[in-house]
């Protein structure tokens, strides 16, 4: 016998099983625990820069044949750091050139000025490399340069001793503009922030002239080794004694200078002054994960802006009691930005193109690039008078908002003319330089005890170069952020450039 009973026919002689409700199963994953944090592959870093997807050559075997393209991508780096790119564009332009090489175990350490550069070899022999850069000055059109040189090897087209002598060749190159028109430009720069003030023709000419005579200052007092910080003092007391000059005479029925032109003229002398450029620079490092780096250039926008702000407070000092004892009617203007406001729409624009246009050539970019620069610097100040307009929104808003539209559409038009995006940006962006709220920030800390000082005071000095401050943060956020909006979109145009250069 089996020990089972048998059922009657027609049923199962099994033993009956009895049915357990199913338990539900809860999913593994959900109490995984995270991955170990891993190193991402160097060309991931490449994946919102003009260089992504790489065309990677296979892993250099031997040590002489990485030690050399190691040098080569470090060389590049050194090239853009001395005309003026910032630690992200750098970085790339490194990476982009390693991995067109085969090393894809790279390690890279910017800081203002130096650059280290580690990988590690096939065989497993490690290369380091350093290089120090103790002086720097704009040059976009050899960055625009550098970029067609990093563009080409990305494409596939590497060959070591051919990029080798043609990144000579680029260091050699003979730079697009004449120094008189460099130095020139810097006078219609100033010149044209003025009209765009509502100043006076005549106005502007003197601004202009006084801000010639303040580069001509600073960059022979820096030639002779003075520091930044001395040399912008001494920009800042000489723009505003010439404007003073130039007042002064005016009071006196021999120029056409009024008192709004006075503040006017300053404003335009001290603009080419302005840190714009490393404000940005400044902030884009930070927000791109490079706080020393990021850190260290604000540590200069600051000395600068104080050494502007002690020469003009200085030089308004002594020339308030000169205009008190002469008896001349001067008074701070009602304007805390430079925008357009006083002047005409329209002619507001053009002084912003003109600015733009003159900006790009003291940046000595190419001259197929000076006319965008101008239009993309027109749109950007017209767009911040139109968001001025509206109620509610004041400066801030309008420079923040102008600023993003800039950055988006300077990223796509730079690209699809084979540029980095810096190059348009930044000389476009000086309309919106709040040169003319620093003086009269400026004016009313210098008034505020005098006896006709009226509403100025110490307080509200303060409060307008707190807002002058804000204004460039604005400015410098705004740009980075409207070029990070625009990378999804510039995908397609980078690989036409990409096959066309195949």
């Amino acid at each position: 016998m089996t020990g089972v009973a048998e059922g009657p026919p027609g049923q199962s002689s099994l033993p009956e099983r009895r049915v357990l409700p199913r338990r539900a199963r809860v999913p593994r994953a959900l109490w995984r625990g995270e991955e170990v944090t891993e190193t991402l592959p160097i060309v991931d870093s490449l994946r919102l820069t003009p260089y992504r997807n790489p065309r990677v050559l296979a892993a250099a075997a031997e040590e002489r044949e990485a030690r050399a393209s190691l040098d080569l991508a470090l060389r590049v780096g050194e090239l853009m750091l001395r005309c003026g790119a910032g630690a992200p564009q750098v970085e790339s332009s490194v990476i982009a050139v390693a991995a067109a090489a085969g090393l894809d175990n790279l390690e890279v350490d910017i800081t203002l000025q130096s650059l280290l550069v580690q990988c590690t070899t096939s065989s497993g022999g490690q290369i380091t490399m350093l290089r120090v850069v103790r002086s720097a000055t704009r040059d976009f059109a050899r960055l625009v340069a550098v970029h067609e040189f990093v563009e080409n090897l990305v494409a596939g087209s590497y060959d070591r001793e051919a990029a080798a002598a043609r990144l000579r060749e680029i260091r050699r190159m003979p730079r697009f503009w004449p120094r008189w028109v460099v130095h020139g430009s810097m006078g219609v720069l100033a010149a044209a922030v003025a009209l765009m003030l509502g100043a006076s023709l005549f106005a502007s000419v003197v601004a202009g002239a006084s801000a010639l005579l303040v580069d001509t200052t600073a960059r022979r007092l820096g030639h002779r080794g003075l520091p930044e910080f001395y040399q912008c003092a001494i920009g800042g007391f000489i723009a505003t004694a010439i404007a003073w000059g130039a007042f002064s005479l005016g009071a006196a029925d021999l120029f056409p200078v009024s008192s709004a032109d006075f503040a006017y003229v300053v404003a335009g002398g001290i603009v080419v002054l302005l840190p714009g450029r490393t404000v940005a620079s400044a902030f884009e490092d930070v927000v791109s994960g490079y706080s020393v780096t990021g850190a260290g250039r604000m540590f200069g926008v600051l000395l600068t802006t104080a050494g502007i702000i002690l020469g003009v407070a200085a030089a308004l000092s002594f020339t308030l009691k000169l205009t008190a004892m002469l008896d001349l009617p001067i008074a701070s203007p009602g304007i805390l930005d430079l925008r357009a406001t006083d002047a005409p729409v329209l002619l507001g624009v053009l002084g912003a193109v003109v600015v733009g246009l003159s900006g790009a050539v003291s940046l000595r970019s190419r001259r197929e690039l000076v006319l965008p620069t101008g239009l993309l610097s027109g749109a950007a100040v017209g767009l911040s008078l139109v968001v001025s307009l509206v109620p509610g929104l004041g400066t801030l808003t309008a420079a923040g908002l102008a600023s993003i539209g800039l950055g988006f559409a300077g990223r796509l038009v730079a690209l699809r003319m084979g540029a980095p995006a810096m190059v348009l940006v930044v000389p476009a962006s000086y309309g919106l330089l709040p040169g003319l709220a620093i003086f009269r920030g400026l004016y009313e800390m210098v008034t505020h005890s005098s006896a006709d000082s009226g509403s100025l005071s110490m307080q509200g000095g303060l409060t307008t170069l707190l807002g002058a401050f804000a204004v460039l943060l604005a400015i410098a956020t705004g740009t980075v952020l409207g070029e990070f909006l625009g990378a999804p979109f510039d995908h397609r145009m980078v690989q036409k450039r990409r096959a066309r250069r195949r």
